[in-house]
């Protein structure tokens, strides 16, 4: 039986990896903020050390970009050594290790979509923090997978819950006509997580759903398919307030997924479906 540790646990993608593994192949460790603080050098080398997973599976992170721009220190610890003592561990114990990564490791100043080689140019601390962890894994381990993706949704806050939430208020949404990327399930991403952990494919990923979208598009096939009527307005990236920390263009490649021809990530509207089919199941119970 497989034994996993996913630090970061209780948020989307941890959740998500736990509602689609299978617990007969799988022994999981759970832990987030409040049972182990990955900042912690010796807490973290503790508990690798005496449970001893095959592979570490890293979904911890501080992700609120104004948290990032206004407490940068807090950042890098979570988001750059948090990732440093988790490989230190891999290695030691020989595990395996997966590193969640964004988009926002690039600049978003281009209009095709970025491939694994492109080279990195964050601009935001989000995006640094995010950068130097991808970096720290690599540096002290080599067997990891490190894997990027945009636009996460699942059980947790996001721009899908955003959305149906002011939707249910009757608030007005506002939605950028010029802000791109790839739309991708938080249980797609999971899937793709517990097939390359089986493999020995080690490297950089992009794995995001198919297909690309507007937050304005985004937003109008939400309340479609939730059958939900709410006034979208329509506006540009820099009238948002996200103008300053969100790429406008956050469309990730599956370059390396497509060339070794091993997993084939689902169409984004597809996963949004499944999504919204589960989300009116909970709130019609």
């Amino acid at each position: 039986m497989l034994k996993i540790w996913i630090a970061g646990s209780a948020g989307q993608i941890g959740t998500a990896i736990n509602e689609v593994l299978d617990p007969l192949e799988m022994e999981v460790f759970n832990t987030d903020k409040d049972e182990l603080d990955i900042t912690q050098t010796d807490e973290v080398l503790s508990f690798g050390e005496i449970n001893r997973p095959d592979v570490i599976i890293n979904c911890a992170g501080i992700t609120d970009m104004d948290l990032c721009e206004k407490e940068p220190e807090l950042a890098y610890r979570v988001n750059a050594l948090g990732a440093r003592n988790l490989s230190i561990v891999a290695r030691k114990i020989g595990a395996k290790i997966v590193h969640i990564s964004t988009d926002d490791v690039f600049d978003g100043n281009k209009n095709t979509p970025y491939s694994e080689f492109d080279d990195t140019n964050p601009k935001t601390v989000y995006g640094r923090s995010k950068r130097a962890g991808e970096n720290y894994v690599r540096e002290f381990t080599h067997k990891h997978f490190v894997i990027r993706s945009s636009w996460i949704f699942g059980h947790g806050d996001n721009f899908v819950t955003r959305v149906l939430r002011k939707a249910g208020n009757g608030e007005l949404i506002e939605a950028a006509i010029d802000e791109t990327g790839c739309p991708t399930s938080a249980k797609d991403l999971a899937r793709i997580i517990l097939y390359l952990i089986t493999t020995n494919e080690y490297g950089t990923y992009h794995a995001t759903c198919k297909g690309l979208c507007s937050r304005y598009d985004f937003a109008r096939e939400i309340l479609s398919l939730a059958g939900l009527h709410a006034e979208v307005k329509e506006i540009s990236i820099a009238d948002s307030k996200e103008h300053l920390v969100r790429p406008a263009y956050a469309v990730l490649d599956n370059f390396i997924l497509r060339i070794i021809d091993v997993y084939e990530m689902p169409k984004w509207k597809q996963s949004l479906e499944e999504y919204i089919a589960e989300w009116k199941e909970e709130t019609h119970e």
